[in-house]
């Protein structure tokens, strides 16, 4: 019990834990990027998803990059940034198999393990949540 106290208290943990954080939301940003060309609506088409689905999954990981980053609303992001992973699983790339390199899902689910894990975790003392103290859980 009191490893664990003194690995929660440790620095490197708190540098550790906003980095995968930030990673994540990196990730998100950049990916969104791409989303916000007209031209992605119809790439929506072909794979069967209304097209005014372009902006709100453009914006969804766009700005849920920023509060992985900052520290906001966190466990919130994660939820939203895992039912868009789940949907890029099952309705996307599930046929191509297990396999990054043939267009499969490999990534996709490295990507929602590191989501439930920040769910899990919250947004760790580097925030803006921890920093404002009056924020409640379930909104970290």
């Amino acid at each position: 019990m009191d490893a664990q106290a003194n690995l929660r208290g440790n620095v490197l943990h708190d540098i550790t834990h906003w980095g995968i954080s930030a990673s994540i939301g990196a990730i998100f940003i950049i990916h969104s990027l791409k989303k916000f060309d007209p031209s992605w609506q119809e790439w929506l088409v072909s794979i069967g998803l209304p097209p005014e689905l372009q902006m709100p999954i453009a914006l969804a990981e766009f700005i849920g990059g920023i509060l992985l980053i900052i520290g906001v609303l966190t466990r919130i992001t994660g939820a939203v940034f895992a039912v868009i992973l789940l949907g890029a699983i099952f309705h996307i790339r599930w046929e191509n198999g297990f396999f990054v390199s043939k267009g499969g899902w490999e990534w996709d689910l490295v990507m929602l393990a590191a989501v439930l894990a920040i769910i899990v975790a919250g947004p760790g003392r580097v925030s803006i949540s921890h920093l404002a103290k009056r924020v409640p859980r379930f909104l970290q």
